[in-house]
């Protein structure tokens, strides 16, 4: 070849990468490596293949499961592309056998220093300095139902160990905050011996599985969803490639019931459809299917998108697992902002992603038309509040209120006391931060009211609280730039003072871009900032509003930006009070929001200022 015919330096090493993906694909299968069985890459890392094993810097990569995320780190340094720092992390010790060490670390009363705050993760222990000394834990709760048992031991636990106090979590899971170092290895061993564990709950892995908070006892449902949520749990524990993802990962099932699960939020969504007798033939039988939605991501301003795919029910967790392992072989391992799912989707096209998802699950795909299926809306918003009938005759369940999902551990002991005097020893968490008790007698109401007010929560909310979200903020999170709980507080107080409302309307208050009160979908959206106040920097807000999911699926739009928390209430004041004196007749909030212009609706958020 002569020197005009040399290759560049992009073609080089883009044979090394191809060269090198194919010798691990040989590899992998246990086959002889053709050529260059020791190399270095781009980066002058090491890189030996052969006799079925792979290693690189000398290092053999395992024959197990975790296997594939260790072979796509190696892809992106073959293709001379450098690890970020949490992927390196990971190559350098699995997070998953650190038990010991974590355990000996809160035996020496010590918290993680470097890589290890992000490794602990893992395992579901947060430290959050600086904004407390102190260790978060998350639960993994599937399908958010726990039995009142459970919940004593936990408000045990929240004495001995935490702060007093645990909080539901928009994935209808707990979390308790305010753990001493010391106390650590305590929670570890306390929630097994409750029968549940927080292994995979934080750091890069697929987060609790949710689904229809009513499931089996909603009269409107197509079909019960806690049951797969469960299923889709225990197939995470026992697959150790399920672990190994480039960033985290949320799995969500919908049963088309009156509580939404928010599929349309999570990396995968399983949304219930029916498929009519008119649209039915002999390969696709009338019935209820599952759609398959992908790349649900609202901090980054993306809905799942429906993909044609149409599963069902004992078919959607191995699809799942399939749609895991492409992701794991797949997502950008050096910038954790593109390490989301919606990204490779972006890049690859739907087509391109579905067709390697076959290809991993070994069978093809049932792709139907979207004419032919049938979708329903039985969504009533405030069903997670209140008394409502079950589907089960004489059976009642009731929505308890939690302020910002936040209870103290007597509330905790009090509601496991409900639950087994009077409705069936469950309780069921919601991703809209409150609980849910069923199996109520009608005639046991009262006592169940009276026994709710007298610990000191409610099970009536005005259109406000019932719709209010909001994550742990400025008091527990580094990231937060406000305190979004308190603040959440003070502004329905004021919003109940000065207005009466007939409709709900969602408020959602997130503390950064996390996003993880999903701020995008609320009817209006606050996401906390720091704003310069004279010589002072005090807690503010960006306003966005008209966002919604389901039927009413948007990303809320920009309004306001910077406004200090104390000047914050007399303008939502003044959109919501807008909103009642201009709507049309059932017009609900998101759509008087969409059919205004920004300048028409500033022009409302004056108006009480103006009065």
């Amino acid at each position: 070849m002569s020197d005009q015919q040399a290759f560049t330096e992009e073609q080089k090493q883009y044979l090394s990468g191809f060269t090198f993906g194919a010798d691990v694909a040989r590899a992998v299968a246990g086959l002889p490596v053709l050529a260059n069985s020791a190399r270095n890459d781009a980066s002058g890392t090491q890189i030996q293949l052969g006799k079925g094993l792979t290693t690189v810097d000398g290092n053999a990569l395992p024959v197990g499961p975790e296997r594939i995320a260790l072979l796509a780190q190696a892809d992106t340094i073959a293709q001379g592309k450098k690890l970020c720092k949490e992927e390196i992390a990971k190559q350098d010790k699995n997070p998953l056998d650190m038990w010991d060490e974590i355990i000996a670390r809160s035996r020496a009363s010590e918290f993680p220093k470097g890589t290890d705050v992000f490794l602990t993760k893992f395992h579901g222990l947060f430290h959050v300095a600086p904004a407390q000394d102190s260790f978060m834990m998350r639960l993994r709760i599937p399908g958010g139902i726990s039995q009142a048992w459970q919940l004593n031991g936990l408000a045990d636990l929240a004495d001995q160990s935490a702060g007093g106090y645990i909080d539901v979590t928009t994935r209808a899971n707990l979390q308790f905050r305010e753990i001493p170092a010391d106390q650590a290895a305590n929670m570890l061993y306390g929630i097994r011996e409750l029968d549940l564990i927080s292994l995979g709950s934080g750091g890069d892995n697929i987060r609790n599985c949710t689904a229809s908070c009513l499931s089996g006892i909603d009269p409107d449902e197509l079909i019960e969803t806690i049951p797969l949520a469960k299923r889709m749990h225990h197939y995470i524990l026992n697959h150790r490639e399920m672990y190994g993802l480039p960033r985290k990962f949320n799995i969500a099932f919908d049963g088309g019931g009156r509580i939404a699960s928010l599929e349309d939020t999570n990396d995968i969504g399983f949304k219930a459809v029916r498929i009519e007798s008119t649209n039915a033939d002999e390969s696709l039988p009338e019935g209820v299917y599952f759609q398959l939605t992908l790349g649900g991501i609202t901090g980054h301003q993306d809905f799942a998108r429906d993909t044609g795919v149409l599963l069902r029910s004992d078919e959607c967790v191995e699809v799942a697992g399939a749609i895991v392992r492409v992701f794991v072989k797949n997502g950008d391992r050096t910038d954790r902002k593109k390490a989301r799912l919606k990204y490779v989707l972006d890049a690859w096209g739907f087509e391109k992603f579905i067709d390697a998802v076959e290809v991993e699950h070994g069978q093809t795909l049932r792709r139907v038309d979207a004419e032919r299926v049938t979708i329903v809306d039985n969504e009533d918003r405030f069903a997670h509040v209140g008394f409502h009938r079950q589907k089960q005759s004489d059976r009642w369940y009731v929505g308890v209120v939690l302020p910002v999902g936040r209870m103290t551990s007597d509330q905790a002991r009090s509601l496991a006391r409900i639950a087994d005097e009077f409705g069936s020893g469950e309780i069921r968490w919601t991703v809209w931060q409150n609980l849910i008790l069923p199996g109520i007698r009608e005639a046991d109401i009262p006592d169940v009211q009276q026994a709710i007010l007298a610990c000191g929560l409610e099970y009536e909310a005005s259109s406000f609280r019932a719709g209010l979200v909001a994550c742990t903020g400025s008091a527990g999170c580094k990231f937060a730039g406000a305190d979004t709980k308190a603040n959440a507080i003070a502004l329905a107080a004021d919003l109940e003072s000065q207005l009466e409302i007939d409709v709900p309307i969602n408020i959602h208050l997130t503390g950064c871009h996390h996003s993880c009160a999903q701020h995008y979908i609320g009817d209006i959206g606050l996401i906390a900032c720091q704003v310069e106040q004279g010589d002072d920097m005090v807690d503010g807000y960006h306003v966005v509003v008209g966002g919604g999911w389901g039927e009413r699926q948007g990303i809320a739009r920009p309004l306001l930006q910077s406004v200090p928390f104390e000047q914050l209430s007399p303008l939502i004041v003044g959109l919501v009070g807008g909103y009642l004196e201009h709507r049309h007749d059932g017009e609900a909030f998101v759509e008087f929001a969409r059919r205004q212009s920004d300048e028409q609706l500033r022009e409302l958020t004056l108006s009480k200022q103006l009065q």
